[in-house]
C-alpha cells in the first residue's frame, strides 16, 4: 500500500510541577513503594525551524524510581501503556491545541505503587482518514487472523521488517485450538474509534507471559482469559525506525490494555500494510525491544484462504483457460518457444555446478517432457544434463505459472523451474531478478524451495521459503507461482508455503520475464554427487500461464 500522507504536528510543550503520592496494597507479600520517581519529557525532532517538532507529534517520556518493577503511563486521552522500562515515545492525536495530563504508576513489590504527573500542552493535527476507513470501514469492521497465509505469525529483529526468526506456515497453529477463534471489530462513531475483541473463551499466550493469564510452561499456549468490554483506539504517528516503502507510518494504540489475538504485553501496533480485506502489523513488546512480533489479519472467517486464491483472476487450471500452455504431447520439443542452452557458463552457471548442457538432454514421450541428468565424459565434463528457457520466445509480466512434474531423487541432482528477466542480457543477475518457482537437491529429499533474489537479495541471501513435499519423486505434483504487482505468492498442490509482498523498487514491478527448465548437478546448492550416480530424470507434464 502506498504510505499515506501524514499532516504534521506543530508542539507547544509546557511542563507544569509534578505531584507524587503512594498507594500500598497490603494484601499480597511485601510491600515496597518504589522511591524516587521522576518524570521527563522531551520533544522530538527539533529544529530551529520548528522548535516544538518537526511534526511527527512524537514526545519521548522517561521515568524512573528506586525499586520499580514496572511503570504504566496514563496519557490524559483514555489511552494508557504498561512500560517496564519507564521509557517510551508517544504521539498525541487529537486535532488542535489541547492539554493533557499524563501519569505514570510505578509498581513495585506486594502492589504498592508511586506516581506523578505533569502536564502537556500540544497542538496535533495528525490525520490518516484512509487507513482509519480501512480498519473500520467507515461504520464497522471484523478481523480475523490471516491463517491461510505464510507468516500470518512470526517474529525477528526490531530493526527490521521481516519476520527473520521465524514465520508460521499456513494453519501452522491449528492444533493451538483458540488463536485462529479470535474476532476482532473496530468501530468508528463520532470520530472515536472503538476495539471490541470476542476471543471465545481463550486467548493465545506468548510464553513469556503465560502468568498473567494464569498459567505456567515452557510453550506458548491457549489460557482463559477475559477480553470482554469496549476499548478506545487511538491512531497516531508510529515514530517507526522502517523506510518509507516499508511500513504505513501509523500505529494502533488501544486503551485499557487491549491487544490483538496473541498476547506479548503490549496495546501498539504499527500497521505495515493495510487494504480493504488485508492487514499486517507488528509490534515490539516492551519486555524485549530487540524483537518484533509480526501479525497478519483478513476479513475473511476462513482465514484468508479464499481471498488469496486468485481463483477470479485465474479461473481454473485447464489448457484451454490457459494464456499459454505447453502440454507436451507432440514428439519433440517446440523450438518456436524453447532455446537450448549449451555448455556449463562460466564457473558452471556461477554457481559451480558439475554438468555440461546439450541439446541431446530432452525427451518428449507419452506426453511427458523428461530432462535427464546423465553420469558420462562430455566435453571435460562428467556428466550431461539439459537446460531451456523461453527468452526471447515467450515473456510475461504478473499471472500464475503451474508446472506439473516428478523431481529426481539422487544425491547431486538440483532440478530447478525458474525465471529470469527479459532484460538480462543488458542488466545481467541480480539486477535482472530471479524467481524460482521450485528448487529441490537430492541430498535434501522432499524439501521445495520457493525463493526470489534481487539486488540486495541476491546468493545465499535470496528471500526464501521452503515446504516439505511426500513422494516428490514418484508422484506428480503442482508447483505454482502467482504475480501481481502487489505480491508473489509459491504454492504446492494449491497450498500456499511463501508470500512475498515488498514489490516497491524490485525488478519485479518493471518489466516481463521469461522460463527456465533444467537438472543441475552438484554446485551450490545441489552439494556432495553420489558415487554410484548413473542417471536420474525430472518429468514435466504441463507448463500452463494464466494472466
Amino acid at each position: 500500500m502506498k504510505n499515506i500522507y501524514k499532516l504534521s504536528f506543530l508542539m507547544l510543550f509546557s511542563l507544569a510541577a509534578f505531584y507524587s503520592c503512594q498507594e500500598d496494597d497490603q494484601e499480597f507479600g511485601e510491600v515496597a513503594a518504589p522511591t524516587n520517581l521522576t518524570l521527563d519529557a522531551t520533544v522530538l525532532n527539533t529544529s530551529e525551524e520548528f522548535p516544538n517538532g518537526d511534526g511527527s507529534g512524537l514526545v519521548s517520556f522517561t521515568a524512573n524510581a528506586e525499586g520499580a518493577i514496572s511503570y504504566e503511563y496514563f496519557y490524559g486521552d483514555n489511552t494508557s501503556e504498561l512500560v517496564p522500562s519507564g521509557d517510551i515515545e508517544y504521539g498525541f492525536k487529537k486535532t488542535g491545541v489541547h492539554e493533557y495530563v499524563v501519569t505514570v504508576v510505578a509498581r513495585g513489590t506486594g502492589g504498592a505503587s508511586t506516581s506523578t504527573s505533569t502536564k502537556v500542552t500540544v497542538f496535533s493535527a495528525f490525520e490518516d482518514p484512509e487507513t482509519e476507513n480501512f480498519l473500520t470501514g467507515e461504520t464497522s469492521k471484523t478481523w480475523y487472523i490471516a491463517a491461510a497465509l505464510p507468516a500470518h505469525i512470526g517474529v525477528g529483529p526490531s530493526i527490521t521488517a521481516t519476520p527473520d526468526y521465524y514465520a508460521a506456515a499456513p494453519f501452522e497453529k491449528e492444533s493451538e485450538g483458540c488463536f485462529y477463534d479470535d474476532e476482532i471489530k473496530f468501530s468508528e462513531n463520532g470520530g472515536t474509534i472503538s476495539f471490541v475483541q470476542d476471543n471465545m473463551g481463550a486467548t493465545f499466550f506468548n510464553v513469556d507471559f503465560l502468568s498473567v493469564g494464569g498459567g505456567g510452561g515452557s510453550e506458548d499456549q491457549c489460557l482463559g482469559f477475559d477480553t470482554s468490554g469496549t476499548k478506545t483506539v487511538n491512531l497516531s504517528s508510529a515514530g517507526s525506525n522502517l523506510s518509507e516503502d516499508e511500513t504505513t507510518g501509523t500505529q494502533i494504540i488501544i486503551s485499557d490494555g487491549g491487544f490483538m489475538s496473541y498476547y506479548i504485553g503490549t496495546n501498539i501496533y504499527e500497521i505495515l500494510e493495510i487494504s480493504e480485506e488485508y492487514m499486517h502489523v507488528r509490534a515490539i513488546p516492551a519486555s524485549n525491544s530487540e524483537l518484533a512480533w509480526y501479525l497478519k489479519f483478513t476479513t475473511d472467517p476462513t482465514g484468508g484462504g479464499s481471498g488469496n486464491n486468485f481463483e477470479t483472476e485465474f479461473p481454473g487450471d485447464s489448457p484451454e483457460e490457459a494464456f499459454w500452455s505447453q502440454e507436451f504431447n507432440n514428439s519433440s520439443l517446440d523450438t518456436d518457444f524453447w532455446n537450448y542452452e549449451i555448455g556449463n557458463g562460466d564457473n558452471g552457471w556461477g554457481n559451480g555446478e558439475a554438468q555440461y548442457y546439450t541439446n541431446q538432454n530432452t525427451e518428449v514421450s507419452d506426453g511427458t517432457l523428461k530432462i535427464n541428468a546423465i553420469a558420462e565424459s562430455i566435453n571435460g565434463f562428467n556428466y550431461s544434463s539439459s537446460r531451456i528457457t523461453t527468452q526471447d520466445k515467450f515473456q510475461f509480466q504478473y499471472g500464475r505459472v503451474e508446472v506439473r512434474a516428478k523431481l529426481p531423487s539422487a544425491a547431486g541432482t538440483w532440478p530447478a523451474i525458474w525465471m529470469l528477466g527479459e532484460n538480462f542480457d543488458e542488466v545481467d543477475w541480480p539486477a535482472t531478478g530471479e524467481i524460482d518457482i521450485m528448487e529441490h537437491v537430492g541430498n535434501n529429499l522432499g524439501e521445495v524451495l520457493g525463493t526470489l533474489h534481487f539486488p540486495g537479495n541476491s546468493g545465499g541471501n535470496g528471500v526464501s521459503q521452503g515446504t516439505t513435499v511426500e513422494n516428490v519423486a514418484t508422484e506428480f505434483h503442482k508447483y505454482t507461482m502467482e504475480w501481481t504487482e502487489d505480491h508473489i505468492v509459491f504454492l504446492v498442490d494449491d497450498e500456499v508455503y511463501h508470500e512475498f509482498t515488498d514489490m516497491a523498487g524490485t525488478p519485479f514491478v518493471d518489466h516481463e520475464f521469461f522460463l527456465i527448465l533444467n537438472v543441475a548437478m552438484g554446485g551450490t546448492l545441489g552439494g556432495t554427487i553420489d558415487p554410484a550416480y548413473t542417471q536420474d530424470t525430472m518429468e514435466i507434464d504441463y507448463v500452463r500461464v494464466y494472466k
